[in-house]
C-alpha cells in the first residue's frame, strides 16, 4: 500500500514547513490535491494519514483531498475529453492514438492549517515519496 508512504511524505513536508514557520505548535487540516490518474485510493490515504500522524505535530489534523479530473487532447485533432477510469486515451472523435494526457496526476499539497490561525500555501510541489 504505497499510501502509507505518501502520508508520510505528506507528514514530513508539513513538518519541514511549520519547522521553518518557527512558532507553530500544531497543524488542523493539509488539503491535498490527487489526481484521479494518479494511483492514489482517496481513503486508503486518510486512513493512513490518521496513522501516521500520531505523535507528530499534525496528530488530530485532518485530510481534504481535491480530486482532479483526467483530461487529455488529441494531437491530429485538438479534441479534448475526460479519460475517465480505467482512463480512455484514445481520441473519442477521431480515434487518434497520439495524446496528450493534461491533467490527472497531480499529487501535491495545496494548504496547510496551523492551529494559531495562520494559513500556510507551499509552493505548489509534487509530493515525493521514498520507495
Amino acid at each position: 500500500m504505497h499510501e502509507m508512504s505518501i502520508a508520510l511524505a505528506v507528514i514530513g513536508q508539513v513538518e519541514e514547513a511549520a519547522q521553518r514557520a518557527g512558532d507553530v505548535t500544531a497543524v488542523r487540516s493539509v488539503r491535498l490535491q490527487v489526481g484521479e490518474l494518479a494511483g492514489v485510493v482517496a481513503d486508503s490515504l486518510t486512513f493512513c494519514f490518521e496513522l501516521a500522524c500520531a505523535g507528530t505535530l499534525l496528530e488530530g489534523a485532518g485530510l481534504v483531498t481535491e480530486t482532479v479530473q483526467g483530461r487529455a487532447r488529441c494531437a491530429p485533432c485538438a479534441f479534448e475529453w475526460a479519460v475517465g477510469m480505467p482512463p480512455l486515451l484514445s481520441c473519442p472523435e477521431c480515434g487518434g492514438a497520439s495524446t496528450d494526457l493534461l491533467s490527472g496526476r497531480e499529487l501535491q499539497i495545496l494548504s496547510v492549517h496551523w492551529e494559531d490561525g495562520r494559513t500556510h500555501a507551499p509552493a505548489r510541489e509534487p509530493i515525493s515519496e521514498e520507495r
